[in-house]
């Protein structure tokens, strides 16, 4: 969890960096520059809100987008998905950077002041867009998502989670940006509205007890969710159990007989619309599932038990809320996979 830490500018009056600060960014006008960010084991401090952004990943974007901040916006990367239809606008005058991650030189050809991504291989040294201190070097400052932090390490750009993933970091990464661009009253909004969605969505379900498997991607060896990411928290939130609770990584890759020994129920897939493992779409998980001989002696493949989700609905983002509420619709809708068995 990160630590929000407001600082004003020593002897001017409380009014002087207010003003200031709705002057810079336009927002509300409550937060005093310099503001220091703690994330992730590092210490940000911003003199004023951010005007050129890149967003390195759709999850943030799409936080950046709620938050009314298009305009700050000069590109973005990394998307599973089709933007929310609710941000559609808001999207259409945003510069796409890349549809995976962007080079190095594209970025600063977007000449940003501010870097925020939701997983850390981006800020990696290698085999990333750039690390967070070759960034820093050139005067821009980054920040990456609570949701992808343990022990000031990234887990996603190498780190390893020990302890499950909460809400509660999704929103802090809301309230950190809010404040960081001075619309902390639009942030709580935000977060009223995602709490207020997912309390009618989990009352409105009843899966408690069945077992469940995340397949996000991948027919070969395919990516499932593990116990203490974010999969398991709509998991937990719904009452079913994740017969991958056992597996520690988010995303651990496994086999498709070790899926065939745990017969889930339930199986969720992931509807990814992009092309960058076998199976990424919808269509082609089904058809393979129903048409392989070993993954068609599934119970959940012989009963049709599926769950179509966005690849956004499964990481850590706003999109969760999206997930609970299709899980809800579904489990309304296929009450012979939602009943107990006989």
């Amino acid at each position: 969890m990160t630590a929000l830490l407001l600082l004003t500018v020593s002897g001017c009056g409380a009014s002087e960096p207010v003003e200031a600060a709705t002057d810079q960014s336009g927002g509300e006008g409550t937060t005093a520059y310099p503001l220091t960010i703690e994330n992730c084991g590092r210490d940000i401090v911003f003199e004023q809100a951010p005007q050129r952004t890149a967003s390195l990943d759709q999850n943030s974007t799409e936080i950046l987008l709620s938050l009314g901040l298009e305009d700050r916006l000069v590109g973005t990367a990394s998307w599973t998905d089709p933007v929310l239809p609710t941000l559609e606008a808001a999207n259409a005058d945003v510069p796409r950077l890349a549809d995976d991650a962007p080079t190095y030189e594209v970025l600063l050809g977007a000449d940003p002041d501010f870097v925020t991504a939701s997983f850390g291989r981006h800020f990696a040294e290698e085999g990333g867009v750039a690390s967070r201190d070759r960034l820093d070097e050139t005067g821009i400052a980054t920040y990456l998502s609570p949701t992808d932090c343990e022990n000031d390490r990234s887990i996603n750009g190498g780190g390893t989670r020990t302890k499950a993933l909460t809400v509660d970091a999704l929103m802090q990464e809301i309230r950190d940006l809010a404040a960081i661009y001075d619309v902390p009253q639009r942030g709580e909004a935000l977060v009223d509205e995602l709490e207020g969605r997912a309390d009618a969505a989990i009352e409105g379900t009843a899966l408690d007890g069945k077992s469940v498997a995340f397949w996000f991607a991948d027919t070969r060896t395919p990516y499932v969710a593990g116990g203490l990411g974010s999969a398991q928290i709509l998991a937990d939130l719904t009452g079913m159990e994740n017969v991958y609770a056992d597996l520690n990584d988010d995303w651990p890759a496994t086999t498709w007989e070790a899926v065939v020994d745990r017969d889930p129920d339930i199986i969720v897939l992931g509807d990814l619309q992009r092309d960058r493992f076998p199976g990424d779409r919808l269509e082609d998980k089904q058809q393979f599932l129903e048409g392989d001989a070993l993954t068609r002696t599934l119970r959940a493949v012989d009963d049709g038990c599926f769950i179509a989700l966005h690849g956004a609905e499964m990481n850590p983002s706003i999109r969760y809320v999206e997930g609970l509420e299709k899980i809800r619709d579904w489990s309304e809708g296929s009450r012979a996979c939602a009943a107990d068995a006989d």
